[in-house]
């Protein structure tokens, strides 16, 4: 599993961001006598330099540094002293870091997961309230001293520099407009089917800001001489961090190919960051790390990256409103599912999977996201041990709820009507799902390879 450290962000949500600076400038007195009365001490005395120093360079610095996209510094113990009660508020409601996935229901085990421990949550919130004091450093020096490139790839530390690097045409974006597309064409350069390691996307410089998404097909030429379509690479929206394939399989990026990039931009920005300026020569790059030749004789299983659509009829959300879709599909042959990414737009609020086993009637609960924002949209990646298997027949269920009233922070409008629609200002309503394709003998393999880990921890303990 990668660390955490590994895989903090670089995109900042822009409410969450500002609602985090404009509470630290109104509410940091009245919280903090709160806090003082309501939370209980431990008898071990906290300190920063001791017990907290640690946490928040590893969860809090990436974006919270200088010329990062967080609202303030925390970097040393000057910067975050006065920003402490805000701090321990926000982790202790698990709004920061800004990881939406649901505690104590479904699998629980994520690569890359951002979420703080409680022992970490409990460190902070008793740090705070026996007065947030600094400790003794003595001879040690600050854990910041070593801060990664913010514009470094993400898996750089894992897996070195991609391999390949894929540049969309560059094109210039407006300070102010209407939501633009971009859809050029880029060869991959491959003469050989190659399987694929790892994929970031990664809008370059101020890009961050502006890109909504950034999707990728591929097209392969066939015996004519003609494109025709191959299936998806991957897809980015606003704070993914990547995808990490699981050994043994193969997501196929064919020889003789080409990517369609369909990239949504929002001129100005959207966020604290947000540069409210022409961006000249706006780029998105897709970094690619491949397998070595040969590993897909190895690989026994393909996946693949879908969208799996959810609506069975129009999504119309009236003012003052909500709504809810959602979306089955079945498979003739079993899968296991590697990731689940919920998408939409600003009225988006919560998102589940499930699996309906129709040999039992009985329906599992996968994962839950109570509490989404189109600010960050983390596709979440399943330990292969614990990654969800559906049998044939197995039904996904996949459900999104609406939230179109004053309610809901991230609604820019409750008095508007909001239909399906690609613009910023509408809703979407689909998953993007990482799916292994198994046959029925490696399904039951790995069912007996789950069976039998679980028997030996239960001879351990």
């Amino acid at each position: 599993m990668l660390s955490r450290q590994s895989w903090k962000t670089q995109q900042r949500p822009g409410k969450v961001a500002l609602g985090f600076a404009v509470l630290g400038v109104l509410g940091l007195s009245s919280y903090a006598q709160a806090q003082s009365s309501s939370l209980s001490i431990d008898s071990e005395r906290v300190t920063y330099a001791d017990h907290v120093a640690q946490i928040i360079t590893d969860n809090c610095v990436v974006c919270h540094r200088e010329g990062g996209i967080g609202p303030m510094q925390l970097t040393n113990f000057e910067q975050i002293r006065p920003w402490a009660p805000l701090i321990s508020m926000r982790v202790a409601n698990r709004e920061m870091p800004p990881y939406a996935y649901d505690q104590h229901i479904g699998i629980q085990d994520l690569q890359g997961d951002w979420r703080l421990s409680d022992e970490e949550i409990s460190t902070i919130t008793n740090w705070v309230a026996q007065g947030a004091p600094e400790g003794d450093w003595g001879d040690r020096s600050h854990p910041v001293a070593n801060l990664p490139n913010p514009d470094e790839w993400n898996f750089a530390d894992q897996f070195g520099q991609p391999t390949l690097v894929l540049d969309s045409a560059p094109i210039d974006v407006p300070a102010l407009g209407n939501d633009m597309w971009h859809r050029p064409y880029v060869q991959t350069g491959l003469n050989q089917d190659r399987c694929i390691k790892a994929i970031q996307v990664k809008p370059a410089g101020n890009a961050k800001a502006v890109v909504h998404h950034a999707n990728s097909d591929l097209e392969v030429m066939n015996a004519d001489g003609e494109y025709e379509d191959y299936g998806q690479l991957t897809e980015y929206a606003m704070g993914k961090w990547g995808e990490i394939m699981p050994d043994g399989v193969c997501r196929v990026l064919p020889a003789n190919s080409r990517v369609r990039w369909d990239i949504h931009l929002f001129p100005g920005g959207v966020g604290a960051t947000a540069p409210g300026t022409m961006i000249e020569d706006n780029v998105v790059e897709i970094g690619i790390w491949l397998h070595p030749e040969g590993y897909a004789d190895k690989a026994r299983f393909k996946q693949d990256l879908k969208l799996y659509r959810l609506n069975q009829g129009e999504l119309v959300i009236p003012p003052h409103g909500t709504a809810m879709t959602q979306g089955f599909h079945s498979f003739d042959h079993p899968v296991r599912v590697d990731s689940f990414q919920p998408h939409g737009h600003l009225r988006m609020r919560a998102a589940s999977l499930e699996i309906f086993y129709p040999a039992t009637g009985r329906t599992e609960q996968i994962s839950q996201i109570s509490n989404w924002s189109a600010t960050w949209h983390h596709s979440h990646l399943y330990e292969p041990d614990v990654a969800p298997l559906v049998p044939t027949g197995g039904v996904l269920v996949i459900k999104q709820w609406y939230d179109n009233t004053a309610n809901n922070p991230n609604n820019p409008d409750p008095d508007f009507w909001v239909v399906e629609g690609s613009r910023t200002a509408d809703e979407m309503t689909h998953a993007w799902l990482a799916v292994t394709h198994l046959d029925e003998d490696g399904y039951q393999e790995i069912l007996a390879q789950r069976e039998e880990a679980k028997q030996r921890t239960v001879a351990a303990e």
